[in-house]
């Protein structure tokens, strides 16, 4: 068995791995010199014997018999002697931190004979009797699993019989009758005696701590925040410092920055005459620590120099636990410390100033989940807001509006300048408009991959969907909530709601919203150097956008939103959607094309269907002018432009004889083409070889706005991609159309140019056949979105609101693949797919342009992959560009701007 136990002076800050955080720092910090009490951690070697052996290692006993020996000669005591008993703590501390997550046992050692001693060495009964009463209750309630309000009820009842709130007016003996009291509790509860062994004591406390690394809201924690479940966690046995000897004691916690803002300056708090946990549970009010160089100069000036000894060696804020025992500093803890997103690039810009770190390190330290988080608007006060549902939240973000029930009155009302709040069971395409006009979209049914939350992340569109507890009723033009401890409450069409897209929370009424600067700064209206933390964002992604290899692009359908993703910094277009142009006004089209009955009638339609096309792509082409725009043909099945089946045979049967010829042959054509699974049917390439002239007219109106902006003095860069493709005889067969199309367009306008053709790698077999289909194709884009679904075998809309949920629980899941990238599964194809692509034609360019590429972990994974640029909606391209330079940052290798 290899070693299990470290003294302090063995380890460092590099060993998290073995020592956890905390014992790794604790050792860092005794190498320093600073004032640390002596301990030793046991290894998590240990805990993960423990947890799959079920019994600590055979030597373990040994060694910590071995440095128990040490540490007492270190102190001149002995654990649990009678006149002056060593005592110590029993703490977790696994590699990342888990605040509050698992076990702390104090004042280990005490026992009926030793309490006595400790008194008399202390001269302090008081404290002795309330240390004592202190190890019971967390002995009893951590190791013993007892009901932790037995032991505050008997508090509650000794400070109620001294008619006090106050733990400080309990006298020695107030705490000694308290402890007879605790013991009671344990037996009765336990059936036996609180041991009075103090290595019985210590060896169970550490079985403990091992256990709860296993304990539910460990699990919760671990999932939440993707930490590994097999890492286990050390355990650090330190001799104790005692805060609670009286008013020249005290305990306190200090960060080197502001953590809420990053800002410089003494911040923390401190509590004169207690322990640790005392200022962690809220037991009294702390003072803020300015007011420690009042009480006790001395330590507080020693503990104004070793924070700043901290910063600098940790290059970090440093977040700080310590005890005074007497006028005597002990520092019992230091870790960096957590921020905000605000303070993430504050504090790395403000240390690269410092000469403490360089770019690449401060590019390092912040990641694109803070960047996104601090785009998106947010709430100011919600204090007094009336809460109705609790939701998931899909799209962050903070919006307040009227709330609307169909998408024809949200544009409606905006039009007029009402900011509305889009209310729907689920949304579907054609709701797109009045997503586009609503501020926010509230949904009562879906989740994080619903078409509602694609969109309106898509948009940076604040979004709540699933909110179960609401009853939205259309027809009515109302919502029913039982609200949050306000009763039921009816919402009904024109009532002012809130959305919070950041924490799922919908509210009644106003709540006031604070605007992002750093939007602001990417949409050009607010200058660097107007705002500290708008300059530090600006200086951090001048320096992504130098380091990073891969390009960025946006999925755009719109002139407008190309025109913003150049603002963020897009290097063009590598998905425009090409459906999403046959809604609204234009959907009357293309039931004309599917109704057709011959040729001539199709072709008619087609005709229709070209100028409107051709004048969406040179709106694009303008607005991307010099850049490369990757358009999409048609994907969808066809049944998404036509009337619900049930809704269109309804109406038939109730009109009965005065139903309409054309309601009759659309019922007729809807159910010709209903199929059981759409996704899966006719749809993308199928479609466009299916229907003759389909392609061949989007193709066309290419070709003449490529041409259109040439002779415009432009310089255009289309790009065509088929959709769907599984077998290289497809894409043939629709390059083949698309070729003569680009040939007769180049001789009737006279202006040649070579259009890129492509695919989409979205089906499973495409990727495994990768390097047949780039016989066929000049580029590959991955659809990430389908991949996932196929390679999984889910059906998106579905699976999310019916089992991901329980598979998150059950650890199947550390997160919805929908999400981020799985790059076991889905990632292998990808790799493959590059790897034969690239083989069969060197110069491939690929992409990835499915939900994916704004996802921080996913921008990573296709860097390393070896993809040339990822594709996501406008509000996300800061966040790829930010982690496409992480990436190359955080992998200790050179790069440069693939613009």
């Amino acid at each position: 068995m290899p070693k299990l136990v470290y003294d302090f002076i063995e380890g460092n800050k590099d060993m998290k791995d073995l020592l956890g955080g905390k014992g790794a720092n604790l050792a860092e910090m005794t190498n320093l010199g600073l004032p640390v009490p002596p301990g030793f951690i046991i290894s998590t070697d240990a805990c993960r014997h423990y947890l799959t052996q079920g019994a600590v290692p055979e030597s373990l006993a040994a060694e910590v018999t071995e440095h128990l020996t040490g540490l007492e000669q270190a102190r001149g005591k002995t654990l649990g002697d009678h006149d002056d008993p060593l005592l110590v703590s029993v703490r977790s501390g696994a590699k990342f931190s888990m605040p509050g997550m698992m076990e702390t046992v104090l004042n280990i050692g005490l026992s009926d004979a030793s309490v006595q001693g400790l008194a008399k060495q202390a001269s302090n009964e008081r404290f002795a009797w309330d240390s004592y009463r202190r190890l019971i209750q967390m002995f009893g309630r951590t190791v013993l699993g007892i009901e932790g309000h037995e032991f505050e009820q008997a508090l509650d009842a000794a400070k109620q019989a001294k008619g006090t709130n106050n733990d400080l007016d309990l006298d020695g003996a107030d705490m000694k009758s308290l402890v007879d009291t605790y013991k009671q509790i344990v037996k009765a509860q336990t059936g036996r005696d609180f041991p009075q062994d103090p290595r019985e004591q210590m060896d169970m406390a550490v079985n403990a701590v091992f256990d709860s690394w296993n304990a539910d809201r460990a699990i919760l924690y671990r999932r939440q925040e993707r930490i590994p479940s097999d890492l286990g966690t050390a355990v650090n046995i330190v001799a104790m410092v005692f805060g609670n000897l009286g008013p020249d004691s005290g305990t306190g916690v200090a960060f080197t920055r502001d953590p809420g803002s990053g800002q410089q300056g003494v911040y923390g708090d401190y509590l004169q005459n207690a322990q640790g946990e005392d200022v962690v549970a809220g037991i009294r009010n702390t003072v803020p620590l300015q007011d420690l160089e009042q009480i006790d100069p001395k330590s507080y000036a020693e503990l104004m120099q070793i924070m700043q000894t901290l910063e600098k060696h940790y290059k970090d804020l440093c977040d700080i636990e310590f005890t005074i025992e007497r006028g005597k500093l002990w520092m019992l803890q230091t870790r960096v410390g957590k921020r905000t997103a605000g303070a993430a690039f504050r504090i790395a810009i403000q240390l690269v100033d410092q000469d403490l770190i360089d770019m690449d390190e401060a590019l390092r330290r912040v990641s694109g989940a803070q960047l996104a988080q601090l785009m998106f608007p947010r709430f100011g006060d919600s204090e007094n807001a009336t809460l109705i549902a609790k939701a998931i939240s899909a799209s962050p973000g903070a919006a307040v509006g009227k709330a609307v029930f169909d998408s024809a009155t949200a544009v409606e009302w905006a039009d007029r300048g009402e900011d509305v709040i889009l209310v729907r069971r689920e949304t579907n395409p054609d709701d797109l408009h009045g997503m586009i006009a609503a501020r926010g979209i509230l949904t009562s049914r879906g989740g994080k991959t619903s078409h509602a939350a694609v969109v309106a992340r898509g948009m940076g569109k604040t979004c709540v969907c699933g909110a179960d507890s609401l009853e939205v009723d259309v027809n009515a033009r109302q919502f029913t909530s039982q609200g949050s401890g306000s009763g039921q409450v009816v919402v009904r069409e024109g009532d002012v709601i809130s959305i919070d897209g950041t924490s799922g929370a919908v509210y009644l009424g106003e709540v006031p919203v604070v605007a992002s600067p750093v939007v602001e700064y990417f949409e050009g209206s607010l200058e660097p150097g107007t705002d500290e933390l708008v300059t530090a964002v600006h200086r951090i992604m001048t320096h992504a956008d130098s380091r990073r290899r891969l390009g960025v692009r946006a999925n755009s359908d719109t002139g407008e939103d190309s025109a913003r993703a150049v603002r963020f910094g897009a290097q063009g277009i590598g998905l425009t959607r090409t459906e999403h142009m046959f809604l609204g006004e234009r959907r009357q089209l293309v039931e004309d094309l599917i109704l057709a009955e011959d040729n001539e009638a199709r072709q008619a339609a087609l005709a229709q269907l070209e100028p409107l096309q051709r004048g969406d792509f040179v709106e694009i082409l303008e607005a991307m002018d010099g850049l490369p725009v990757t358009i999409r043909l048609l994907d969808p099945p066809l049944h998404e432009f036509l009337p619900d089946l049930t809704e269109l045979s309804v109406k038939v049967a109730l009109a009965g004889d005065q139903a309409t010829a054309k309601d009759r042959k659309l019922l007729e054509e809807v159910r010709r083409l209903h199929e059981q699974n759409p996704m899966l049917g006719l749809r993308g390439v199928r479609l466009g070889l299916v229907i003759p002239g389909l392609y061949a007219m989007q193709v066309r109106a290419i070709a003449h706005a490529a041409a259109d902006r040439i002779k415009a003095g432009g310089n255009p860069h289309a790009e065509i991609m088929i959709p769907l493709v599984g077998a290289v005889q497809e894409l043939e067969a629709a390059r083949d159309e698309a070729e003569r199309v680009l040939r007769d367009v180049a001789a009737e306008t006279g202006v040649s140019g070579h259009t890129l053709i492509g695919t989409m790698i979205e089906v499973p077999r495409a990727a495994l056949t990768a390097g047949q289909i780039a016989q066929a194709a000049e580029f590959f884009s991955f659809g990430t979105n389908d991949l996932t679904q196929m390679g999984w075998g889910f059906s998106r809309d579905d699976v999310e609101g019916a089992f991901f949920g329980r598979y998150i629980e059950m650890g199947i899941f550390g997160v919805s693949p929908f999400e981020t990238l799985d790059a076991e599964g889905i990632g292998r194809l990808v790799k493959l797919a590059v790897k034969e692509g690239r083989e069969t034609r060197p110069d491939l360019k690929i992409g990835g342009c499915g939900e994916h590429g704004g996802d921080p972990e996913s921008v990573r994974f296709f860097h390393e992959a070896g993809l040339d640029y990822v594709s996501c909606s406008p509000f996300r391209v800061p966040v790829a560009r930010l982690e496409a330079g992480r990436a190359v940052a955080l992998e200790g290798s050179g790069g440069s701007d693939s613009r």
